[in-house]
């Protein structure tokens, strides 16, 4: 064995691994047995899972239908609109659901969305007169108020209220706000825990005007249903009316809170921060209201307008074709429409639009110059006159106004009249504005108030016709009713302001404007409040005013102008400085009125050097303006150059010889050049003037003057 173990090593060794090998054997075999039946086990749960998830691919009816109405408790609309497509996917023709999902999409105003569910819950068998008030909330968001009236008349049951919610807004909206206001006032006394009425009576309200009236409303309805995001949305809109843009963004927030896609909520956020010029944000907004509405044509307007801010026409141009039609006839998408078409050089595509947006509002003075601009670079100088002539011939006309018709007049060849109209234009304009003019007669006027004696728009139109026709008393007499019957119109209490300030009576004027700053804070009622005041004395409450009106409204270029006039008059140089800095920034350096301002700040700040470029490029822009002439000659003076800024000073002069600061500048530099009689002569029309800001400096220098 021994002699053996030696001979044959490896065949000993072969034979212990075969016993291994078979040991291993055995063990791998039990494993095998695990791991077969591991993969058995595997590839059943692998069936299993892919049979529960071709189950969780058919919808469920009775469970999408329960999350939608959780959805819809919670308020979230879009969720809830989900929930009830796959309601519907399960069982197309389940009548509960296609109700259920056209009930939401009301919610979310999409009217045509809504129509194709009334239809399909029609086609599952529900019959056509329980359908007739969904039909005309539907037809009513499609704006069709004729076929919304028809649908809300053959309504009944319990329908009736909802059928004549949207009756009496299409009514409204047709022109008949008074009947509308009417049927919902009537419809809160006979269900008065229904919200949704408080909510239209509220929108009716702010449409007419009545602001006040449209905030206790809107309050009913929130206070009755705390989560209703449209009453929270026009919450929104009244706060941002009353009291500036900043206010407003927390009620829509609060709705988007509720529901992160509710379009409405994203639109007036959208539009709102982008006022604040929060474009980044208002981006953001207007990107989610596109997810929730894709191809919305609102969305895409406000993307355009920040484009167009951003100076990149291009890109708004292109949002606005994307936007397939959907904003023609939309006053704003006319206006900015027409201004990519002008920068671009198609002045007679612009002048299209802009001939539309005047149709819809004739008295928009700003879209009649846009249009005079367009028309005269067209060459069709008359219809530039037609365009302008309604505000060409108001005393107040502004120079810019007066110029273009001033170019007509040229281009047909009529220079006397061009004379003429140069002539206005390089005088400053009247201080008060005087209202637009009325092409009808008293007695049409008179009629439309006894028509509609509880509308604030027709007794505005006949109270103006009285102020032109210089009945002072009437006009008094009469606003002083309708700003009764109507307190919470901002619109009836700022005629009357308006109708007082032109019958000398400024005191209860201010009081007048300050109930409408009260029921709505915008940039009319704050320019108005600040010039009374400002001719009352009143410096302090225009400046607390105007403080508070930046304050909700950062971006105003109107107000940052008055503010710096107001840092001026201050001796606040440097803060005028930092205020006209960063409107240039915004609106580029083509206002000329902001560069004269400048150069005022810089040479009251003894930096004259830095002024001159200012001044010199206002000049350029403004000739024959009187505040570029004296500020051109006011930073020549603070260099030395006397002879030069006498020159501009008395041109200033001539044409604003009532101006006592451009007074006071002209006789600072005739005493430096020894004309001290004619020094001392401005001087002294100067000091008559109650409002010059700079009464002890030119005391001293009469006094100091030889006789």
């Amino acid at each position: 064995m021994a002699e053996g173990a030696g001979i044959y090593p490896l065949l000993r060794r072969r034979r212990q691994r075969r016993r291994l090998s078979h040991r291993a054997a055995t063990l791998l075999r039990s494993r095998m047995g695990r791991i077969m039946l591991g993969a058995l086990v595997l590839a059943g749960l692998a069936a299993g899972i892919a049979l529960l998830a071709r189950h969780a691919d058919v919808p469920d009816l009775r469970g999408s239908m329960m999350r939608g109405e959780a959805a819809l408790a919670r308020s979230n609309y879009s969720a809830a609109r989900n929930h009830f497509i796959q309601a519907t996917r399960a069982e197309p023709g389940n009548a509960a659901a296609q109700i259920a999902l056209a009930r939401t999409y009301l919610l979310l105003e999409d009217g045509v969305a809504a129509g194709g569910a009334i239809d399909r819950a029609q086609t599952a068998g529900v019959p056509a007169a329980r359908l007739h008030h969904l039909r005309a909330a539907a037809l009513l968001l499609q704006g069709d108020d004729d076929g919304a009236i028809a649908e809300a008349d053959q309504a009944s049951g319990d329908g009736v209220p909802l059928a004549q919610r949207d009756k009496a807004r299409a009514l409204a909206d047709q022109g008949d706000r008074a009947g509308g206001a009417a049927l919902l006032e009537q419809l809160t006394a006979r269900v008065p825990q229904d919200a949704g009425v408080w909510l239209d009576l509220a929108r009716v309200r702010f449409d007419i005007g009545d602001v006040g009236g449209a905030n206790i409303a809107a309050q009913r309805a929130l206070s009755l249903q705390p989560n209703n995001l449209a009453a929270l949305v026009l919450r929104g809109q009244l706060v941002r009316s009353q009291y500036g843009l900043d206010a407003a963004l927390p009620w829509f927030e609060a709705a988007l809170t509720r529901d992160a896609y509710y379009h409405p909520a994203l639109i007036e956020e959208a539009g709102t921060l982008g006022d604040l010029g929060r474009n980044a944000d208002s981006i953001a907004a207007a990107r989610r209201a596109l997810a929730a509405r894709p191809g919305d044509p609102q969305a895409l307007y406000l993307m355009a307008v920040v484009a167009t801010r951003a100076g990149d026409l291009s890109l708004a141009g292109d949002l606005l074709d994307q936007s397939a039609g959907g904003l023609d006839g939309l006053p704003g998408g006319l206006l900015l429409s027409g201004a990519i078409d002008y920068a671009n050089a198609r002045y007679q595509q612009a002048a299209v639009k802009w001939q539309a947006l005047i149709g819809a509002q004739p008295m928009n003075l700003v879209a009649r110059r846009l249009l005079g601009a367009a028309l005269l670079r067209s060459g069709d100088a008359k219809g530039a006159l037609d365009a302008l002539r309604p505000v060409a011939l108001r005393p107040d006309a502004d120079s810019y106004t007066l110029t273009l018709v001033a170019r007509a007049f040229e281009a047909r060849g009529e220079r006397g009249w061009a004379a003429r109209f140069l002539d206005r234009a390089a005088r400053p304009p009247l201080t008060q504005a005087v209202p637009f003019g009325q092409d009808d007669d008293a007695g049409v006027l008179a009629e439309a108030v006894d028509d509609a004696p509880s509308d604030p728009a027709a007794a505005v139109d006949n109270i103006r016709g009285l102020i032109e026709r210089g009945q002072f008393a009437a006009a008094v007499a009469q606003s002083e009713r309708i700003a009764r019957v109507s307190p919470g119109a901002p619109m009836a209490q700022m005629l009357l302001g308006d109708t007082l300030a032109a019958n000398g009576r400024l005191a209860p004027a201010a009081a007048a404007y300050v109930r409408a700053a009260d029921l709505r804070f915008d940039e009319p009622v704050l320019l108005r409040l600040i010039e009374v005041w400002a001719q009352t004395g009143n410096r302090q409450g225009a400046a607390d005013a105007l403080a508070l009106y930046l304050a909700q409204n950062p971006s105003a270029v109107t107000a940052r102008r008055l503010l710096a006039n107001f840092q001026l008059v201050a001796g606040d140089a440097a803060g005028a400085i930092s205020t006209l800095e960063a409107l240039r920034r915004q609106i580029g350096d083509g206002d000329a009125l902001v560069l004269t301002q400048l150069s005022y700040a810089y040479t009251q700040a003894g930096d004259p050097n830095t002024a001159l470029p200012f001044a010199r490029a206002a000049y350029h822009l403004w000739p024959m303006n009187a505040g570029a002439s004296d500020a051109y000659g006011a930073a020549l003076f603070a260099v030395g150059d006397t002879r030069g800024a006498l020159q501009l000073l008395t041109k200033a002069v001539k044409i604003a010889p009532a101006q006592a600061n451009i007074r006071w500048h002209y006789a600072q530099a005739l005493a430096e050049s020894g004309r001290t009689a004619e020094a001392r002569q401005a001087i002294a029309a100067a000091l008559k003037d109650q409002r010059f800001t700079e009464r002890a400096a030119a005391t001293r220098l009469l006094a100091a003057l030889p006789r």
